[in-house]
């Protein structure tokens, strides 16, 4: 099986994004997690928007995924991840709103590629899919990557489209 392309090899070695602001949002299924996660994007200096639930009663993922979406596309927040049971359906209520590209993450090399090539601005997560110490190397993977632009560029505005 096949590794990484050359320029994917080196990418541990890069610096933190300079993105400061990062909201973080899931539903009642993922919320150690997604605690987890905000503790560890404190401890690399970055600023947390944790606007997830605190408590373990059922919430809707939907609400969740939007109110993430809309922080991003606002401006508030330059990125944002998000958890549900296995990412997928919060990764579509985010992607309804308009300039969000979210993509679901189980590895890390998904999680550079959705940023270099197609500039994803949340990354979504199953935390029934993952465990911990996955995800936080896919949470540093998707947020120290930078996308590469180019002919990538033409691609994503025809998303956009």
């Amino acid at each position: 099986m096949a590794g990484p392309p050359d320029h994917l090899d080196n990418q541990d070695e890069r610096p933190m994004t300079t993105k400061k602001r990062i909201v973080l949002s899931s539903d009642h299924a993922a919320i150690p997690l997604r605690q987890a996660i905000a503790e560890h994007i404190a401890a690399k200096g970055l600023e947390v928007v944790d606007i997830g639930p605190t408590t373990p009663e059922s919430t809707h993922y939907p609400k969740h995924g939007q109110a993430a979406a809309e922080r991003v596309v606002s401006g508030d927040c330059d990125l944002g991840i998000i958890l549900c049971g296995t990412g997928q359906g919060i990764m579509m209520a985010a992607n309804k709103v308009k300039g969000i590209r979210c993509g679901v993450c189980c590895d890390t090399f998904s999680a550079r590629m959705i940023r270099l090539h197609n500039d994803a601005n949340i990354l979504s997560m199953g935390a029934r899919v993952v465990g911990e110490g996955l995800a936080l190397d896919i949470v540093d993977a998707f947020l120290e990557t930078e996308f590469e632009g180019g002919r990538h560029a033409t691609r994503v505005d025809m998303i956009e489209a």
